[in-house]
């Protein structure tokens, strides 16, 4: 696995973080080699104010096959205990597997294809470090779930509203319900497929992965 990080320190020095960073980040590194077949990635680290998920003080970003990207913001009061429950080795994870996605079947381009492509990266992060489900992956109950589900028509649909669904930015949809949605019709898959290899759990077609579950059978 060759992963280079890049540290971007123009809005801000990272060094009296950098180690414990850059071990979350070899920790990443290791658990991926572990399932995925070797590959060159870059990896950016920032240090950008307020351009990270509050409840948690950092956020990721996958921008293409070899390329993507932890946000990190110390002022935020919750970043310190980042450090230290795992969430960066598992963002890292998450977007990692967005990248190899990307050189796959790729994100996808209708909703139906977004919640498997986010469900998978959520559940492959979670599988590598046995975590629970990240507050966005667990932000709905089943009654709030039904309440929200998308239509079949809506699953389909080129070009959805990506930031009304999973960020509840068009106010139609509660914040999170796509993430919530995504990881657990991939638990679902899960279920039917508890072991999957590497390249399935990057490759999977984003039908299969919703033929096999009832939250989006119902729609």
């Amino acid at each position: 696995m060759d992963w280079r990080v890049h540290w971007l320190e123009a809005e801000g020095d990272l060094a009296p973080w950098r180690d414990r960073i850059a071990a979350e980040i070899e920790t990443a590194r290791l658990a991926v080699a572990g399932l995925l077949p070797p590959f060159r990635l870059d990896l950016l680290v920032e240090r950008v104010a307020g351009a990270v998920i509050p409840e948690i003080g950092t956020a990721g970003r996958a921008y293409r096959p070899g390329l993507c990207a932890l946000t990190v913001d110390p002022l935020n009061p919750n970043f310190a205990a980042s450090l230290d429950t795992g969430d960066i080795r598992r963002t890292i994870a998450h977007e990692v597997h967005h990248c190899r996605r990307f050189a796959g079947p790729g994100y996808g381009r209708t909703l139906g294809e977004a919640l498997v492509s986010e469900g998978l990266a959520g559940q492959f992060a979670g599988r590598l470090f046995g975590a629970p489900p990240e507050p966005w992956e667990c932000a709905l109950d089943d009654a709030a779930l039904r309440a929200h589900l998308p239509s079949a028509a809506e699953l389909r649909a080129p070009n959805a509203d990506h930031a009304g669904w999973f960020f509840g930015a068009s106010g139609r949809h509660p914040r999170w319900l796509g993430y919530t949605l995504g990881y657990r019709i991939v638990g679902d898959w899960l279920t039917a497929n508890p072991a999957p290899d590497g390249e399935t759990w990057v490759g999977v077609p984003a039908d299969a992965v919703l033929a096999a579950s009832a939250w989006s059978a119902a729609a």
